[in-house]
C-alpha cells in the first residue's frame, strides 16, 4: 500500500517545536489561564529565533512591534544614563518582555540584549491583533494579565512627584 501525505493540520499538530511551545506559553504569566486549545492556536503565531551574547532585540526608542518569551538564555533590560547603561532588569526562561508593543505603539522605553547564548520566541503586533478578532478569550486573558502585571509593576516602582516648592511651583 502507498502512504499519503498527512493532512497540513495533523503534521503542524505533530511538530516538535508546537508540540513544545504550548507548555512553555502556559508557564509565562502573561498567558496565564488560556486553556490548552487557545495555548496551542496562541503558539502556532509565534515565531523563533536563536540570539548569541551581545545582541540587541531591541533599542531604547525603537518602534516596539513585538513581544518576545525567553526560550533558553538569559536577556538583560538596560536603560541608558549619563553613566553608561543601567541594568533593570535580567530575564531567564519563561519571562516575557516587550509586552507594552502589544497595546501601544509608544517607542520602546529600554533596550533588551542578549547575555547569554539563547533563543526567543517573538509574537508580532500584527500577529497577535489578528488572532484576538478571530478569538476574543484569548485578547480577554491576555489583557486581563497584562493589566495584572503592570498594576503589580507600578505598585512595585511608584512613581513620585515633587512636592510643590518654590521651584517645583507653576506660574503665579
Amino acid at each position: 500500500m502507498f502512504e499519503r501525505p498527512l493532512p497540513r493540520w495533523l503534521a503542524w499538530a505533530t511538530d516538535p517545536d508546537q508540540l513544545r511551545r504550548a507548555p512553555f506559553l502556559a508557564r509565562s504569566p502573561l498567558f496565564a489561564g488560556l486553556p490548552r486549545r487557545l495555548l496551542a492556536r496562541l503558539a502556532t503565531r509565534f515565531f523563533e529565533k536563536v540570539y548569541h551574547p551581545g545582541e540587541i532585540v531591541f533599542e531604547e526608542g525603537d518602534p516596539g512591534r513585538a513581544l518576545f518569551v525567553v526560550v533558553e538564555g538569559a536577556v538583560e533590560i538596560t536603560r541608558a544614563t549619563a553613566q553608561g547603561a543601567y541594568i533593570l532588569n535580567t530575564l531567564g526562561p519563561g519571562d516575557a518582555f516587550g509586552e507594552l508593543a502589544l497595546i501601544d505603539d509608544f517607542p520602546r522605553s529600554a533596550t533588551a540584549r542578549v547575555a547569554t547564548p539563547g533563543r526567543l520566541l517573538i509574537l508580532y503586533k500584527s500577529d497577535f491583533d489578528a488572532l484576538m478578532e478571530g478569538n476574543s478569550r484569548i485578547a480577554l486573558v491576555v489583557m486581563r494579565n497584562l493589566s495584572r502585571l503592570l498594576a503589580i509593576y507600578a505598585r512595585r516602582n511608584p512613581v513620585l512627584a515633587p512636592k510643590p516648592g518654590p521651584e517645583t511651583a507653576g506660574p503665579p
